[in-house]
């Protein structure tokens, strides 16, 4: 379908999440529910980068935030996803630092205590990838590109939202998850030329060749 299919699916489903969000703040359970299962996949693959194995914990500390701040929350489905990363990237900050021992490393745990508080060929091919190639793949980029390719890829917030999450420019943002995706399609690609990775990379990032 291309890149208009692309974008219709995204404003459909963030419609329909903007639905169920505004449904679970009068109350109800079912749509709560639902809006989890819409978010917590692209949010546990993110976390999961971040803290490595200790994931699903930290994840559902931040799922406990977020229903108890639910009634706080002021915007749409892509606004609710923005939102949802956010919380989670501090909790994942927050375990971090209370770590006296890491036996087990997060993917970008070092890099990141140090912060602040189309159909394109990188994105389709680590989705034939597990989660665990996958993350080692972003693992090998610099911590900047790394955490912007999962804000932008998995958990899918555009530039401005990424931006909010990660306390930075949005220009900064978009600069890193391009550079990340292009040294992701190089790897992935190896017989594809520079013009079609770049053309590639720019699908992703919802901008025209």
């Amino acid at each position: 379908m291309g890149k208009a299919g692309e974008q219709c699916r995204g404003r459909t489903y963030d419609a329909e999440l903007t639905a169920v969000v505004e449904r679970a703040q009068q109350g109800d359970e079912d749509a709560f529910a639902a809006a989890y299962r819409m978010v917590h996949p692209g949010l546990l693959v993110y976390v999961r980068g971040l803290v490595g194995e200790d994931a699903e914990d930290v994840a559902s500390d931040a799922w406990l935030e977020i229903a108890r701040d639910l009634g706080r929350f002021r915007g749409d489905g892509a606004g609710f996803r923005g939102w949802t990363a956010m919380i989670a990237r501090h909790r994942a900050l927050d375990h971090l630092r209370k770590q006296t021992r890491r036996p087990r490393t997060g993917l970008l745990e070092q890099d990141v205590l140090q912060l602040p508080g189309g159909h394109d060929t990188a994105a389709a091919a680590l989705e034939t990838l597990s989660t665990e190639a996958a993350l080692a793949m972003i693992r090998t980029l610099p911590r900047e590109q790394a955490e912007a390719v999962l804000l932008r890829v998995v958990v899918g917030l555009d530039g401005p939202a990424a931006a909010r999450v990660l306390g930075k420019r949005s220009g900064a943002v978009r600069t890193s998850a391009y550079r990340g995706l292009k040294r992701l399609a190089e790897q992935l690609t190896p017989g594809s030329g520079p013009g079609d990775v770049t053309d590639d990379v720019r699908r992703t990032l919802g901008e025209e060749p």
